[in-house]
This record gives C-alpha cells, sequence and structure tokens, in this order.
C-alpha cells in the first residue's frame, strides 16, 4: 500500500481533550501534506471507562474543529467496522494463531496468584514482572482446564533476554532492556483484547503505514514491535509527539482551566484559533509567525520540525490568539458561533433572529464589538446595555466623570443630539468635536461622561458606534438619565 495513512483512535471515556485534538490535528495535517488519508477508529473495549454519547461528543468536536476524516464512523470505509468493540471476531482469530504457533499460551493465575507475585517481588525489592508461572503448561493440559471452567486469559510469549529498539521519526532510536517487559496479556480473561494487541492487528488490518501518537505511547512501542514481530507483520513507522504540560510543567489536568475542547466552545473560542494554537504546541512554522491558516500549515507543515520537548500550554496565548481570529475573520463566519450566547445569557431568544431588521442589527452590533474583546462571551458580555437598560453605573467611572461640572457639557449633547437630523457616525461625532472645543475641553471629557451614562460602564466600543447602535431616542433618554443622576449626588 503506497499512500500514507494514518489514524486518529480516541477512546470514547469523556470529551475530546485538547491533547486528542492535537493528536488527530498532526495526523490530519501529515495526511493532507502527504495526500493521504486520515482514519478514524473508535476504541471502544474498556466497557468500564466507557460514557454515554461521548463517540457523538468528540464526532462533533472534530468536526466543529474542522478536522475531517477520510474513513471511520459516518463515513465509512472498505477496512472497517471501525469501532472496535465490532471487531472481537478478528482479535480473538490472531489470538488463536498466536497460541497455534506456540507464540502465546493460556494463562491460568488468579488475581490473588499476581497479587502474591507481586508481593514477593516487592519484599525483594524488583519491579513487578509476572512470572511466567503458566508459560509451559502442557496445551493438552491447559484445554482440560478450560474445558473443566476454569478462568484464563491469553499471555504472549516474549524473549527473557536482549533489547529492543524503537525507530521513532520524532525522537531517533530509542532502545529498550527486554527485562522491562514481561510475557504481557494480549486477551483479558474475560474474552476482551488489551489495548497493546487490538491497536497492532487494527493498525495492520487498516493498512497504517504511519501511528503518529503522543509521546506517553512510546513506552508501549516496544511491546506492540513485539506482538507485530509474532505475527510475521511489518509495523508501521512511529513517531511520537511531545507531551502537553501546565505552565508549571506539571501534568496538565482540570485544574490548570479548560481541557477539552468543548469547554473551550462553550467558553466562546473560535476553532480556527484553536486550531492555530494546537498547531504550536510541539511544531512551528521555521519562522517568527504566530497567525496561520490552516491551508498554510498544510504546506508548511514537516514532521521532521516536530519538538522532542514538552509543549507548554498557556492558555493566556490561545486567549490572545482568539482575539486576533475574533476581529479578523470575516463576520460571517462568526456570527453562527455568537447567537448561542447571546440567548443563553438571555439579551434575546432564538425567534428573535427570525427578523430581518434584528439579524441586520445583530451583524452591525458583532461587527463593533468584536474588536474589543476576546471570547465569543465576552462579546455577548459587552453587549449587555444594547438589550437592557442601564440600571447602574460603574463607581469609579461615577467617582471621576460624574461631577456637577459635566452637567452643562452633557445637556449640550443632549441638545445637539435633538437638533441632529441625520445622527450618524459621522454627524454625531461632528456634533461632539464642536462641543468640546467650544468649551476648549479635550475630546475625551466630552465622551467618557456620554459613554458611562450610556453604557454604565468605563469602557465600550467606539462612542459614536454605541450611539449609532443605541438609536436616538434611547440615547437621549440614558443622557437625561444620567444628568438628573448626577443632580441627586
Amino acid at each position: 500500500m503506497s499512500e500514507v495513512r494514518v489514524r486518529f483512535a480516541p477512546s470514547p471515556t469523556g470529551y475530546l481533550h485538547i491533547g486528542g485534538a492535537r493528536t488527530a490535528l498532526f495526523n490530519w495535517l501529515f495526511a493532507r501534506k502527504m495526500g493521504g488519508k486520515l482514519i478514524l477508529r473508535i476504541e471502544d473495549t474498556d466497557i468500564e471507562r466507557l460514557k454515554e454519547d461521548s463517540v457523538s461528543q468528540i464526532l462533533t468536536s472534530l468536526k466543529w474543529l474542522g478536522i475531517n476524516w477520510d474513513e471511520g464512523p459516518e463515513a465509512g470505509g472498505e477496512y472497517g467496522p471501525y469501532y472496535q468493540s465490532e471487531r472481537f471476531d478478528i482479535y480473538k482469530k490472531y489470538a488463536q494463531q498466536l497460541l497455534d504457533e506456540g507464540k502465546a499460551y493460556y494463562c491460568f493465575c488468579t488475581t490473588e496468584d499476581l497479587a502474591a507475585q507481586r508481593e514477593k517481588q516487592r519484599a525483594a525489592k524488583q519491579p513487578f514482572r509476572y512470572a511466567r508461572t503458566c508459560r509451559d503448561i502442557p496445551a493438552e493440559e491447559a484445554k482440560a482446564r478450560i474445558a473443566a471452567g476454569e478462568p484464563y486469559s491469553i499471555r504472549i510469549k516474549i524473549p527473557a533476554e536482549g533489547s529492543i529498539t524503537v525507530h521513532d521519526l520524532i525522537h531517533g532510536e530509542v532502545t529498550f532492556n527486554m527485562d522491562q517487559f514481561d510475557d504481557f496479556v494480549i486477551v483479558k480473561s474475560n474474552g476482551i483484547p488489551t489495548y497493546n494487541f487490538a491497536v497492532c492487528v487494527d493498525d495492520h488490518l487498516m493498512g497504517m503505514t504511519h501511528v503518529l501518537r503522543a509521546e506517553e505511547h512510546l513506552s508501549n512501542t516496544p511491546k506492540q514491535l513485539l506482538v507485530y514481530e509474532a505475527l510475521g507483520w511489518e509495523p508501521p513507522k512511529f513517531g511520537h509527539m511531545p507531551m502537553i504540560l501546565a505552565m508549571d510543567r506539571s501534568k496538565l489536568s482540570k485544574r490548570h482551566g479548560a481541557t477539552s475542547v468543548e469547554e473551550f466552545r462553550s467558553q466562546g473560542y473560535l476553532p480556527e484559533a484553536i486550531i492555530n494554537y494546537l498547531t504550536l504546541l510541539g511544531w512551528g512554522p521555521g519562522d517568527e509567525r504566530e497567525i496561520f491558516t490552516l491551508e498554510e500549515t498544510v504546506k508548511l507543515f514537516e514532521l521532521e520540525q516536530m519538538s522532542k520537548k514538552a509543549a507548554i500550554y498557556d492558555t493566556k496565548k490561545l486567549t490572545w490568539m482568539n482575539g486576533q481570529y475574533l476581529s479578523e475573520l470575516p463576520l460571517e463566519k462568526i456570527l453562527p458561533d455568537a447567537k448561542p450566547f447571546f440567548v443563553k445569557d438571555g439579551l434575546v431568544t432564538e425567534e428573535w433572529f427570525n427578523d430581518a431588521a434584528n439579524e441586520a442589527y445583530f451583524e452591525k452590533l458583532v461587527d463593533v464589538v468584536r474588536v474589543r474583546v476576546k471570547t465569543l462571551q465576552e462579546v455577548a458580555d459587552a453587549s449587555t446595555y444594547f438589550f437592557k437598560d442601564v440600571e447602574e453605573y460603574d463607581e469609579k467611572g461615577v467617582a471621576k466623570h460624574f461631577k456637577a461640572e459635566n452637567i452643562p457639557v452633557l445637556e449640550q449633547c443632549i441638545a445637539a443630539i435633538k437638533a441632529d437630523d441625520v445622527y450618524d457616525l459621522a454627524s454625531t461625532e461632528a456634533a461632539y468635536n464642536k462641543i468640546a472645543a467650544d468649551n476648549g475641553l479635550a475630546l475625551g471629557k466630552v465622551i467618557h461622561p456620554t459613554r458611562l451614562a450610556l453604557t454604565g460602564r468605563t469602557v465600550s466600543p467606539g462612542m459614536f458606534d454605541v450611539m449609532v447602535l443605541l438609536g436616538k431616542e434611547r440615547t437621549l433618554a440614558r443622557l437625561e438619565k444620567a444628568v438628573e443622576f448626577i443632580k441627586s449626588l
């Protein structure tokens, strides 16, 4: 098989983790750069950890990020099934092959037996290694014990001495001594294959040419090479991407903030920003740029540029990057993702968008607000006063901008707005410039109390944009209310 074939094989035990998303992304990038295919396989044999709807959540997150797959769930393909839970007969076939060839054996050791072995080795200050107790049980005896109903697992036979070398595309040659391993289980007593066995069978039968995954899987690779050797198969090429660590260089966990794609989506991050950020976790384009599109990345991507060092997870940088995309992306790409935040915060209803005038207003509003914020949630937060009356004013703003001396200026603003028959950005700005000049004031001295009156805040989008979006009537009402408030102080 000449074409490059890579896979992303998540376990459906929860939402798509940011590390899993990066693995999927780099496999997608490599496949697209090499003109190959990305296969999605669901490794759902860990029954105790499976979570309902996890598969659909993972698929939704991948599609939202723009990571599409060529074969797998929903896409189909000639190498299915693409769920491990539907492939048990396949695993059974190859486990039996190893048994028939004397490369694997039945193990009847109970949990108590293994615990006793572990305790004995612990007392001798030795790491636990299975003592190969059942390795030399004659085949007839093993079959008799199975026929009698005795529980068993299946273990692979591996050499007791020597070493095995992984030729890693990122880390180079990594050698492991065989004394680090034992005759590991390939099929558990409940009939379910172990990860290191099933993944080899699947990767071979699905034609994987490369296995690109996180560095924590590097220690599994020698075991998988032993399985490939036992089955007489040529292994794929392996590449292990650097770990993702928190800012304090500890293992990434929920205490460091959001760690799943869905969490970031719910907080108002854009898929383009997440993809761009994930691309830089362990890889770089070879220049100083930090913002680049997925299409640009495909052209630039080289696996050899992957770092061997751990990548540091910095949500501040992601948030900055999200703000860049929020400001620069075409408005039509942002609007659909922005709407749910306005509905969730109770600013509008879903039906509100059915009105063409409301839709047009929303587009103008988001376009004005997005340049000053970093997330879609902040877009909604910064838009509250366009939908709700101002009930209170920022305390520090009141102390600074709502003084008695501001009343004449605000009254002049009210008079100018009433006399403005055009009321657009140009006319409001001209009126305010004239008021500032007539009173010998800097323009900010007129704008700041107006902003506080209209929004209740000291920070907002451009003041004249706010005035036009609020409309003449609401602007006048809020200015007049502010004047009365100042008089009451």
